[in-house]
């Protein structure tokens, strides 16, 4: 099938994602394998752009709404792990997050989003739920070999808490695991203090999830080739 055509059944995903219509998207998709689209195209140049474009309409021209993203992350990931199955190759998984929202924070559509976005880039989500104190995130850290542990925090008491970023930030010190696990940061007190996460003592923050995917996989690479 000729890229044309690729692009086509691209805006036809895009626009079904974009409505929040879950079963036209896979019929789409579904259609397109059964056209001889193969797999690895369907998830690399029709899902990973259209969530592209998706966090492009949220954040820089306001097209879109935060439901949509949510959404359109969580299509995402569904087509995503169907077409996997699929592949003449396996990918190899690129590293491993563990992802949670800081203790004291019981707010978890980011955090799912973000998922969405890492699962579309081969990385390996373990979400180990909302309000997780900072010994949870170690010890599943521990448990999963994860390379980088993802808060989020909806709330500026709980970023800056001492059971949150900061407490996770001291049992790696304790256990000597700075240089094999890094942490990254997001939700709306970042947004609104870009600087935020160095007074939390992360490694990084992101604004979002396709951001998210490029700095993890930027930090997986860093703990592998240490």
């Amino acid at each position: 099938m000729n890229r044309e055509s690729v692009q086509a059944i691209g805006q036809a995903y895009y626009q079904a994602v974009f409505d929040t219509d879950r079963d036209l998207a896979f019929q789409i998709i579904r259609q397109a394998l059964a056209d001889g689209v193969t797999p690895e195209t369907i998830v690399f140049e029709i899902v990973v752009p259209s969530i592209d474009r998706m966090v492009a309409g949220f954040t820089d021209t306001f097209d879109s709404s935060i439901a949509q993203h949510f959404m359109a992350t969580q299509i995402a990931a569904a087509v995503t792990e169907e077409m996997l199955a699929l592949f003449q190759h396996q990918p190899e998984v690129v590293g491993t997050v563990i992802l949670g929202a800081s203790a004291g924070d019981f707010h978890g559509l980011g955090k799912r989003i973000v998922a969405g976005c890492l699962k579309t880039q081969m990385i390996e989500v373990i979400d180990i739920g909302v309000n997780a104190p900072a010994e949870k995130f170690l010890a599943a850290a521990l448990e999963h070999k994860a390379q980088i542990i993802g808060i989020a925090a909806m709330m500026v008491h709980t970023a800056q808490g001492k059971d949150g970023c900061l407490g996770v930030r001291r049992l790696l010190q304790q256990h000597g695991l700075e240089s094999s696990v890094k942490i990254v940061v997001g939700g709306a007190p970042y947004r609104f203090d870009p600087h935020l996460y160095q007074t939390v003592q992360a490694d990084a923050w992101a604004p979002n999830g396709i951001e998210a995917g490029r700095i993890i996989r930027q930090l997986i690479e860093t703990v592998k080739a240490r």
